[in-house]
């Protein structure tokens, strides 16, 4: 089925940040388990592993609609700790939701209302499970300190 070219155009922009964010949480979560941090290791390669099946139900998407997946990723934001590696990942959240709302417009303008669904979904994933764990870590730190939280997390 030939989709809207601009729909496609902004699915294959949508995967660059999807397998940004896979690659992203893939070296945090590898460095919280090399600090021995297993609680947020388990998290974090969580989110990763959600974030790939993001990028790949995307690709399908853009498949079925006769497009070719654009498999370039956005460049990613390394942290050097557990406080930059929650915050690089939370801009990066912040990042995808709104990108996955002008997606939702741009599809419901285009009357492509199952790639809209498939957006909407992916952005309650973000806002819902995402975003608001790495809120909740943060205020966390905020909280009890940053040498008790990493403490939580071993």
């Amino acid at each position: 089925m030939r989709g809207n070219p601009e729909v496609v155009e902004y699915l294959n922009m949508l995967i660059g940040g999807e397998l940004a964010a896979r690659d992203q949480y893939l070296i945090h979560s590898r460095m919280y388990e090399d600090w021995g941090l297993t609680k947020i290791f388990e998290r974090i390669d969580h989110e990763m592993q959600e974030e790939a099946q993001h990028a790949d139900a995307i690709i399908r998407r853009v498949l079925f609609l006769e497009g070719t997946p654009n498999m370039q990723r956005e460049d990613i934001n390394v942290g050097t700790d557990v406080l930059t590696c929650l915050k690089a990942d939370l801009a990066l959240e912040y990042e995808v939701r709104e990108k996955l709302a002008t997606g939702v417009k741009l599809c419901e303008d285009k009357g492509d209302y199952i790639t809209r669904d498939l957006l909407r979904q992916q952005m309650s994933d973000t806002e819902e499970d995402h975003t608001y764990w790495l809120e909740k870590q943060l205020r966390l730190i905020e909280l009890i300190g940053l040498p008790n939280y990493i403490q939580s997390q071993m």
